[in-house]
């Protein structure tokens, strides 16, 4: 059996992949309580998943949840030995949100639903069963509606983001923007970074990096003025890869507090009812274009190549996949594996 002498970052499963993607024609959802399972199953050289980052929207975990169902919730992942991180606020208008560039009650809408996810998040840790994690958001809305003011529309965005903080503070959390190519305002990488830097609240406001969207930043998806890579790229080219990583993790590195480990095959996909984004493969997909040990280090080292251990815990994001796959134990196993290659390459032991 191989050793693992690393602990950290904790390896955490995304259970909204049960729930993202479905509907408007697509695949059932999958309840919460068999992706826990399927969590809590898989093994890999003796070494589990530490944990499961959660969607804050039924029929996983309902927004206005009572203080009963959050500790029903805690105990039930607590009994799977797994811990919470990363909660996802379900900001957009069809859960319940608004457009965080729109009108004062779509901005207002916005602001409700992170103050309840925020609730939610510091519940759980006074629960004792979330040791670490942010509260995940973004714009809730399209690029091209923000494209038809960019510059006035990122000042709105940024606006409401300040405003997310201060509701954040309030509950002694953070909030984790991800960059998505489908969110007006954070479908770049420079606009991402412009909007951050807008805000300028590191304590409570940071980046979510997940490394199956990123990759399209790099291709300049919904921003073909902010690729950095050529159109046409020849991905046997690695040097060439390496200069374009280089470029994009300098700029969000530094920012990024939270890290979804994908593999993306360069192309963006829709499902259900969730807009074409970043297209998640699982780790062994002869078509993926990325080698996540090795790319995963751009974000979980700094520019000295020593480890942060900002990042306390890594999750796989796999938004997408169909019930089929993700119904067997080898689909998770895989995707383990992948996760302990980057912890015992990127991460440290405590």
């Amino acid at each position: 059996m191989a050793e693992h002498p690393n602990n950290y970052p904790k390896l955490h499963n995304a259970a909204w992949p049960g729930v993202v993607g479905k509907g408007d024609d697509g695949e059932p959802p999958i309840d919460l309580e068999t992706m826990l399972d399927l969590t809590a199953a898989a093994e890999v050289d003796g070494v589990k998943y530490d944990g499961v980052d959660l969607f804050l929207f039924a029929p996983h975990v309902d927004i206005d949840s009572s203080d009963d169902d959050l500790k029903g919730l805690a105990d039930s992942v607590r009994s799977r030995n797994l811990d919470i991180g990363t909660v996802v606020a379900p900001v957009w208008p069809a859960t319940g949100g608004g457009s965080a560039m729109g009108d004062d009650q779509e901005r207002a809408k916005f602001l409700e639903q992170v103050r309840k996810g925020c609730r939610i998040a510091r519940t759980l840790r006074e629960l004792g069963v979330r040791p670490n994690g942010a509260v995940r958001i973004d714009s809730a809305v399209d690029p091209g509606t923000w494209a038809e003011d960019p510059e006035g529309n990122q000042k709105r965005i940024a606006e409401t983001f300040a405003k997310a903080c201060d509701v954040a503070a309030e509950f002694g959390e953070k909030l984790a923007a991800e960059g998505e190519i489908c969110w007006g305002g954070m479908h770049s990488w420079r606009r991402m970074v412009q909007l951050l830097e807008t805000v300028d609240r590191p304590d409570r406001l940071g980046f979510q990096a997940d490394m199956a969207h990123t990759l399209l930043y790099l291709m300049g998806y919904n921003a073909p003025e902010d690729a950095i890579l050529p159109e046409g790229f020849a991905w046997d080219s690695a040097d060439a890869l390496d200069a374009a990583y280089e470029k994009l993790t300098a700029a969000l590195q530094p920012w990024t507090i939270d890290l979804h480990i994908a593999q993306n095959d360069a192309t963006v996909k829709g499902s259900g009812s969730h807009d074409k984004t970043g297209k998640h493969c699982l780790p062994d997909d002869p078509d993926g274009k990325l080698d996540i040990t090795r790319y995963a280090g751009y974000w979980l080292r700094d520019a000295a190549g020593d480890p942060t251990e900002r990042i306390r815990h890594i999750c796989w994001d796999g938004c997408m996949f169909s019930n089929e796959t993700m119904m067997k134990p080898e689909t998770w196993n895989s995707i383990l594996a992948a996760m302990i290659a980057v912890r015992d390459a990127h991460g440290w032991a405590e």
